[in-house]
């Protein structure tokens, strides 16, 4: 068994924080081209927020998470490392087009009766991210079998009712992020990052299967990946 990661000092987790804030103000307001855009601030407020409740609450039930979330773990499949590369930048493209499309241009308006819903769709997206993350020590960032850790099936919680939960806890992060921001047009690169989210979770499930001891039988007794009686 590897030895547990040293948990990031708070000054490293600060620095990471403030960085990550600092390049999503970029991504948000440069394309919107002006800073007095208060969709854009309340929505990296919630985010802010969410990321600190999280952080509590992992810090709280399962701490190793955090260290290991923090890097990527030896062994990640190949295909992973590609499709990370081919995501990320599609999932900041919505918060681009967004900036562009609800300020610079104004090409599209979201009515303001959404916002609200949006905001429900985002928080409870990300309680089943957290709950996903609470009772599963091995939700690491990137797909690979976690054998140095005694990587097992997680069949409580939310994974008593489907087998990749934070999929879909994710997928309210998508839906609800044009809405916050005020924009049609940012709907287009949230649903091709989701449908490659959807991509990506049969290829987890297939190296689950192929590779991680019990999945198989776990596959049988939850039969749905995301949605339930869907898929």
């Amino acid at each position: 068994m590897a030895s547990t990661p040293e948990p990031p000092s708070p000054l490293r987790l600060g620095l990471v924080s403030a960085a990550t804030f600092v390049f999503f103000a970029a991504v948000l307001f440069l394309p919107a081209g002006r800073l007095d855009w208060f969709a854009g601030w309340l929505y990296l407020a919630i985010v802010v927020v969410y990321f600190a409740a999280n952080y509590v609450y992992l810090r709280r039930v399962n701490p190793e998470l955090i260290a290991h979330r923090m890097r990527m773990g030896k062994g990640t499949k190949r295909w992973d490392k590609v499709w990370l590369w081919v995501n990320t930048p599609v999932f900041l493209g919505i918060h681009v087009v967004a900036g562009l499309d609800a300020e610079r241009f104004g090409w599209s308006q979201t009515p303001g009766w959404l916002w609200p819903v949006g905001l429900a769709v985002f928080v409870v997206g990300s309680v089943l991210v957290s709950w996903s993350m609470g009772v599963n020590p091995f939700f690491e960032k990137t797909v690979r079998i976690q054998s140095e850790r005694g990587h097992r099936v997680i069949d409580t919680g939310p994974y008593r009712f489907v087998r990749h939960p934070g999929y879909l806890g994710f997928f309210g992060w998508l839906v609800s992020t044009p809405l916050l921001l005020g924009s049609w047009w940012a709907f287009v690169p949230a649903a091709i990052s989701l449908f490659s989210f959807i991509g990506r979770t049969a290829l987890e499930d297939r190296t689950l299967r192929r590779e991680l001891t019990g999945y198989e039988d776990y596959a049988r007794r939850v039969r749905y990946r995301i949605l339930p009686g869907i898929w």
